[in-house]
């Protein structure tokens, strides 16, 4: 039976060293929430992370409109940082990923994703939400599956079935005898690890980097009591400045995401040889 976090966070509230209890410690239960709709048993089921990502895609497509309703020629500072942050992906990403010429047509998409992961992960240091919708594997999951999706197709389309098998596999009749075992090596990678490591690689940094914000955030709590006081304010510090990590992690993850995205349309659209 997985534990109550309402219980779970009241115990954490009410514990301090000294107090004749033991430290509680972040573990799977941080990452559980009872559903704000439905009990658990019924097809209805809303809970935290989708009411997060869900104000998370309102908040980006009401920046971004209200950035660009009116455009204009000088822009303000709202349009000023809009056009920042897209043009930063489209010709820092795309571009130098892509090409000019190719990548023009994935600039939405790519784009799209960049601000979304950026702002499911930055949830973690927001006040009252304080928590990252992609330490959920189930969304960097989703994330990654679109991806994939769209890899696969676009490289059916290139090339053809037999064009698609080569590049799948990196066939390359140079390698003599161990070219079936490389195709093999090849085509168990591209096709099965890649898009596991591109959905681990942002849920594992985001659950990783949530626990130690928790870590740090229940120890200056729990160590708040008599000679412990001295800790809980190092421990404090901590806090602060894992906090400071965490926004550098947070932009790095995004970042490296739609980079991968961008290197698997590449992989795709380029010719075997």
């Amino acid at each position: 039976m997985s534990a109550d976090p309402t219980q779970v966070l009241a115990f954490e509230t009410d514990c301090h060293i000294f107090d004749g209890c033991g430290f509680p410690a972040p573990g799977l239960h941080s990452f559980l929430f009872e559903p704000l709709v439905g009990d658990g048993t019924s097809n209805v089921y809303f809970d935290k992370t989708m009411l997060l990502a869900l104000l998370g895609s309102v908040i980006i497509i009401g920046f971004f409109w209200a950035a660009f309703r009116k455009p204009a020629v000088v822009p303000g500072k709202l349009q000023m940082v809009a056009e920042a942050g897209y043009d930063f992906v489209r010709r820092g990403i795309v571009y130098e990923t892509i090409g000019k010429k190719e990548g023009e047509k994935y600039v939405p998409l790519v784009v799209s994703l960049f601000f979304f992961v950026w702002m499911m992960n930055l949830w973690s240091i927001i006040p009252v939400a304080q928590f990252p919708v992609t330490a959920i594997i189930s969304y960097p999951a989703g994330l990654a599956a679109i991806v994939y999706v769209l890899w696969v197709s676009l490289t059916f389309k290139r090339h053809g079935f037999v064009g698609a098998f080569k590049n799948f596999t990196g066939y390359d009749k140079s390698l003599g005898p161990v070219l079936p075992l490389a195709m093999f090596i090849e085509f168990f990678s591209n096709l099965l690890v890649r898009p596991f490591t591109h959905a681990v690689r942002l849920f594992a940094n985001m659950f990783a980097g949530h626990t130690l914000l928790l870590l740090f955030t229940i120890a200056s709590w729990y160590l708040l009591n008599g000679i412990g006081i001295a800790y809980a304010g190092v421990s404090f510090i901590m806090v602060i400045i894992m906090t400071a990590f965490e926004l550098f992690i947070q932009a790095l993850q995004a970042y490296v995401f739609v980079l991968l995205t961008c290197t698997f349309i590449q992989g795709a659209l380029a010719e075997h040889h």
